[in-house]
């Protein structure tokens, strides 16, 4: 006996197939279409802040419909963990705390997902303590519940590796490691969303100062200091954050140029730099805090209005 399916109901059904497919390409980028402001919390390696700019190049480069205000707020020398070493910057001040300005930026930015990267000052470059890493886990855990219980999404970063090649202070490379093992088990012990770019920086930094030997006795480095990457370590952070958000075209991009799919993609990137210089300034001082020797960003308004023009003029490009 044959089965006829009437036209029409077949109609409807390719209709709702075809409208569910566009839906799911709409939707396939690495912020979900709700995600308006994304907030960057840490220390210098954030307020540096290229991994940042890397990532909204590759948003607007790669998906320019989707309109997202990335704000970098990182300060640098901070911690979560509340403790400074003896002397810290030749005795001029302590080490800023987040927990002194946390609850002003969460009000003036109103962000709906936050990156959090901390750690890489927390253990204040001495060798592994108990008590230091319990201060740590203490901070990390009070920065996840103030931002869970306002509705926000965090996803927590491992803290990028410590080159005691370059840095020296024997022993702390472990303790990072000991660090980013314990927010990694945070995954699985409590559901948080936790991206590594720790390791994906070590396998790295092992793999070239193994084969490359243009570099001589002191070997390659991501970070010159030990402490802060350059544009490749950079890069490394941004694409695994990528990676880690369902990007998995850009696993061998080589740089930030090469993720960029746009014949203006030079100019972009500049641009959005220029913004991103502009902006974190102005946040940082808008929001307030007590470190001192930092730059005074222009009041917010203004700065604002210098990011529009910018935000134009990457529009022009991407038409």
């Amino acid at each position: 006996m044959k089965c006829f399916v009437p036209f029409r109901l077949l109609n409807c059904v390719f209709i709702t197939i075809a409208s569910l497919l566009l839906s799911v390409a709409a939707n396939a980028q690495p912020f979900s279409s709700n995600i308006k402001k994304v907030l960057f919390l840490g220390n210098s390696i954030t307020y540096a802040g290229q991994y940042i700019t890397d990532i909204e190049a590759y948003c607007v480069a790669n998906y320019p419909n989707q309109k997202i205000e990335f704000i970098n707020i990182g300060l640098p020398s901070e911690t979560v963990s509340g403790l400074s070493e003896a002397g810290h910057a030749d005795g001029k001040f302590p080490r800023p705390d987040l927990h002194e300005r946390l609850d002003r930026i969460l009000a003036l930015t109103k962000p709906d997902l936050v990156f959090a990267c901390y750690g890489m000052n927390d253990g204040i470059y001495l060798p592994f303590s108990e008590d230091r890493f319990q201060k740590f886990r203490e901070g990390i855990n009070w920065l996840h519940d103030k931002i869970i219980a306002q509705n926000i999404k965090i996803i927590h970063l491992t803290p990028p590796i410590f080159d005691e090649l370059k840095g020296g202070h024997p022993g702390y490379a472990e303790v990072l490691d000991r660090y980013s093992d314990w927010l990694l088990s945070q995954k699985k012990a409590v559901k948080w969303e936790v991206a590594d770019i720790h390791y994906p920086m070590k396998k790295y930094l092992k793999a070239h100062r193994k084969i490359d030997k243009s570099f001589g006795v002191n070997g390659f480095s991501l970070a010159s200091d030990g402490i802060h990457p350059g544009d490749v370590g950079h890069w490394i952070m941004a694409k695994e954050l990528l990676l880690y958000l369902g990007e998995k075209k850009i696993a061998s991009a080589p740089d930030v140029i090469a993720s960029l799919n746009h014949p203006q993609k030079q100019e972009i990137l500049k641009l959005v730099s220029q913004k991103q210089g502009i902006m974190k300034d102005a946040w940082l001082t808008a929001a307030g805090h007590k470190r001192p020797g930092m730059n005074v960003g222009l009041p917010l308004p203004e700065a604002q209005a210098k990011a529009a023009e910018i935000e134009a003029k990457i529009d022009e490009l991407i038409k």
